[in-house]
């Protein structure tokens, strides 16, 4: 992570890693279950561990007939982007009541965690990164729920995949990786799906001084738009770990200052006007903390599916069905340089009742930033405080063919950090809580408005401890919770909530060759996620010394 520049030091790490997803074909747990010790523990971590996995709910797939269409089959090796072609699949003509991508991938070796994506038709419709190797090899599965890109996938698309990856004689983990569609057909249980009637990318987009700019070009007829911004810091440098920045003010040589200190926001502006923002993920990549002998079999939350922060503009929709391809730019506020990648896609929504929908912008109201960093010492410690906010809440309409739809969509972004760290940096910890919270108000006619709501937390509470003889002990506990529900006048629609939550201790030496470092560790990971579509999941996992000591499923 960050004490005495870690990069460099991490960089001669080789040994093995973590990974994602839960089994490609799990049920969903009903009655619980429990798995023992899957192998001996060693008392140090060694050439080998067992297979990456996660806590996550698996995704709930039909139990109506299927067909899969392989689209990535590729060893990454390098860095050029990998394209393919995809080809709706001829034995699943008709609608789908559920898409589900399915990524396995398998290395050994020596590599770092990479960064990956995937796009279709130019679209990002996948984020991921990947565990780092141990000597043996290892193999992982990540899958993703993807039917809100049904409309994408109705045509012929060229698959693009990007997962840059440096090969010679000391990083000789090579990333083997295949990715599939599988199509679900309807049944009176598993209906078609609905989703947008268009999903697309920025066009045009370009990087310059902080910002993704580009443009979009809307069907006349759109009625609402969401965008989903796959915002990731990463590189090694500052912007991957961002939420540990310093102000530039600090009195120390941290390695790591920035203006706004730890503050991050993602705003997206249309046409050159502010409207929406979001909380950033702290994301934690398997060699993150300095100490990848943490992650090696259980990541943190979301390090394999790095999902998109979704966006609301259906209150601009009324100024950008004129036909014109509109200005639209992503940016992350508080960033300095390169570091950030936002590619995001576009889902809008027609109204098949009209060929054109008119509408207007009615207000944006935009509290100040409030954004505060605090210097000082604690004996003979630095300590940095951060205490930041900001809320927008934007109003707009559109005239339908079903009448006129109001919208508003107010939001509320926050951070909260406590950092400390010693001269010299053989002690460096931090205690962070970020937040997004707001709703979505629809309106139609003379109707109960609907409400969508959302409130999410992300707490990280972390120290790095570095002894005279180099032994580095990371102990390190983060949260990922949250809830969305829909409510209409007292009639409750969908809702879901979950709770996710990762803690581990490791320990290692980093100034004695590979064979000597003695590294241990444990770590736990806890999912719970409850909802009004899906049944209950509970899943707990332990490791101890990259050995899995016990799983547990069951609500």
């Amino acid at each position: 992570m960050r004490v005495l520049n870690m990069v460099a030091v991490v960089s001669a790490l080789s040994l093995a890693a973590v990974g994602p997803g839960v089994a490609a074909h799990a049920a969903p747990a009903a009655a619980s279950q429990a798995v023992a010790v899957q192998g001996e523990v060693p008392p140090y971590f060694g050439s080998d561990h067992d297979n990456p996995r996660t806590a996550d709910a698996p995704v709930v797939r039909p139990d109506t007939a299927s067909c899969s269409v392989r689209i990535v089959d590729h060893a990454f090796d390098d860095y050029a982007v990998h394209t393919s072609d995809y080809t709706p699949p001829t034995n699943c003509r008709g609608d789908w009541s559920k898409i589900v991508l399915t990524m396995h991938g398998s290395v050994a070796g020596r590599q770092y965690d990479r960064l990956g994506w995937l796009k279709i038709g130019g679209v990002p419709v996948f984020k991921t990164s990947t565990p780092e190797p141990s000597a043996d090899g290892i193999e992982w599965t990540v899958e993703k729920d993807v039917t809100g890109v049904a409309a994408l996938l109705r045509d012929p698309q060229q698959v693009q995949m990007y997962l840059g990856n440096t090969v010679d004689s000391t990083y000789t983990g090579i990333f083997d990786i295949d990715v599939d569609l599988t199509f679900y057909a309807t049944s009176t249980t598993w209906p078609a799906a609905k989703g947008p009637e268009t999903v697309q990318p920025l066009a045009s987009a370009t990087t310059a001084n902080g910002a993704t700019s580009g443009t979009l070009t809307l069907p006349t007829n759109t009625e609402r738009l969401l965008a989903q911004v796959y915002a990731t810091g990463s590189g090694g440098g500052c912007e991957e770990f961002w939420y540990s920045a310093a102000p530039t003010t600090s009195p120390d040589d941290y390695w790591c200052k920035t203006g706004k200190g730890p503050w991050r926001e993602l705003e997206v502006l249309v046409d050159g006007r502010l409207a929406g923002i979001a909380t950033p993920y702290p994301h934690i990549y398997t060699g993150g903390w300095s100490n990848p002998f943490l992650w090696y079999v259980l990541p943190a939350p979301r390090t394999f599916d790095l999902l998109p922060l979704t966006v609301d503009l259906t209150p601009f929709v009324g100024t950008l069905t004129d036909g014109r391809a509109h200005d639209v730019s992503v940016r992350v506020v508080g960033a300095e340089g390169s570091g950030w990648d936002v590619p995001t896609a576009f889902s809008s929504w027609q109204d098949e009742g009209s060929a054109k929908v008119t509408g207007a912008v009615r207000s944006i109201d935009e509290t100040a930033p409030v954004v505060t960093n605090t210097v000082g010492t604690e004996g003979a410690n630095f300590t940095a405080d951060l205490h930041g906010s900001h809320a927008l809440t934007t109003q707009g309409y559109v005239d339908t063919s079903h009448g006129r739809v109001s919208t508003s969509v107010s939001r509320t972004v926050g951070a909260q950090t406590h950092h400390v760290w010693s001269d010299g940096e053989t002690s460096d910890g931090q205690v962070t809580t970020l937040t997004d919270t707001g709703y979505v108000r629809t309106e139609a006619g003379h109707g109960v408005p609907a409400f969508d709501r959302w409130n999410y937390t992300f707490s990280l509470d972390g120290q790095i401890e570095i002894t005279d003889a180099g032994d580095l002990t990371t102990t390190i506990t983060v949260g990922d919770t949250g809830s969305e529900t829909r409510k209409q006048g007292a009639v409750r629609g969908p809702w879901r909530s979950w709770d996710h939550g990762y803690t581990g201790e490791a320990t290692w030496n980093y100034t004695v060759p590979r064979d000597e470092r003695r590294a241990t560790g444990w770590s736990k990971q806890d999912f719970t996620d409850r909802s009004s579509v899906a049944p209950c999941w509970h899943r707990v996992i332990h490791t101890v010394n990259g050995v899995v000591t016990a799983d547990a499923t069951g609500c």
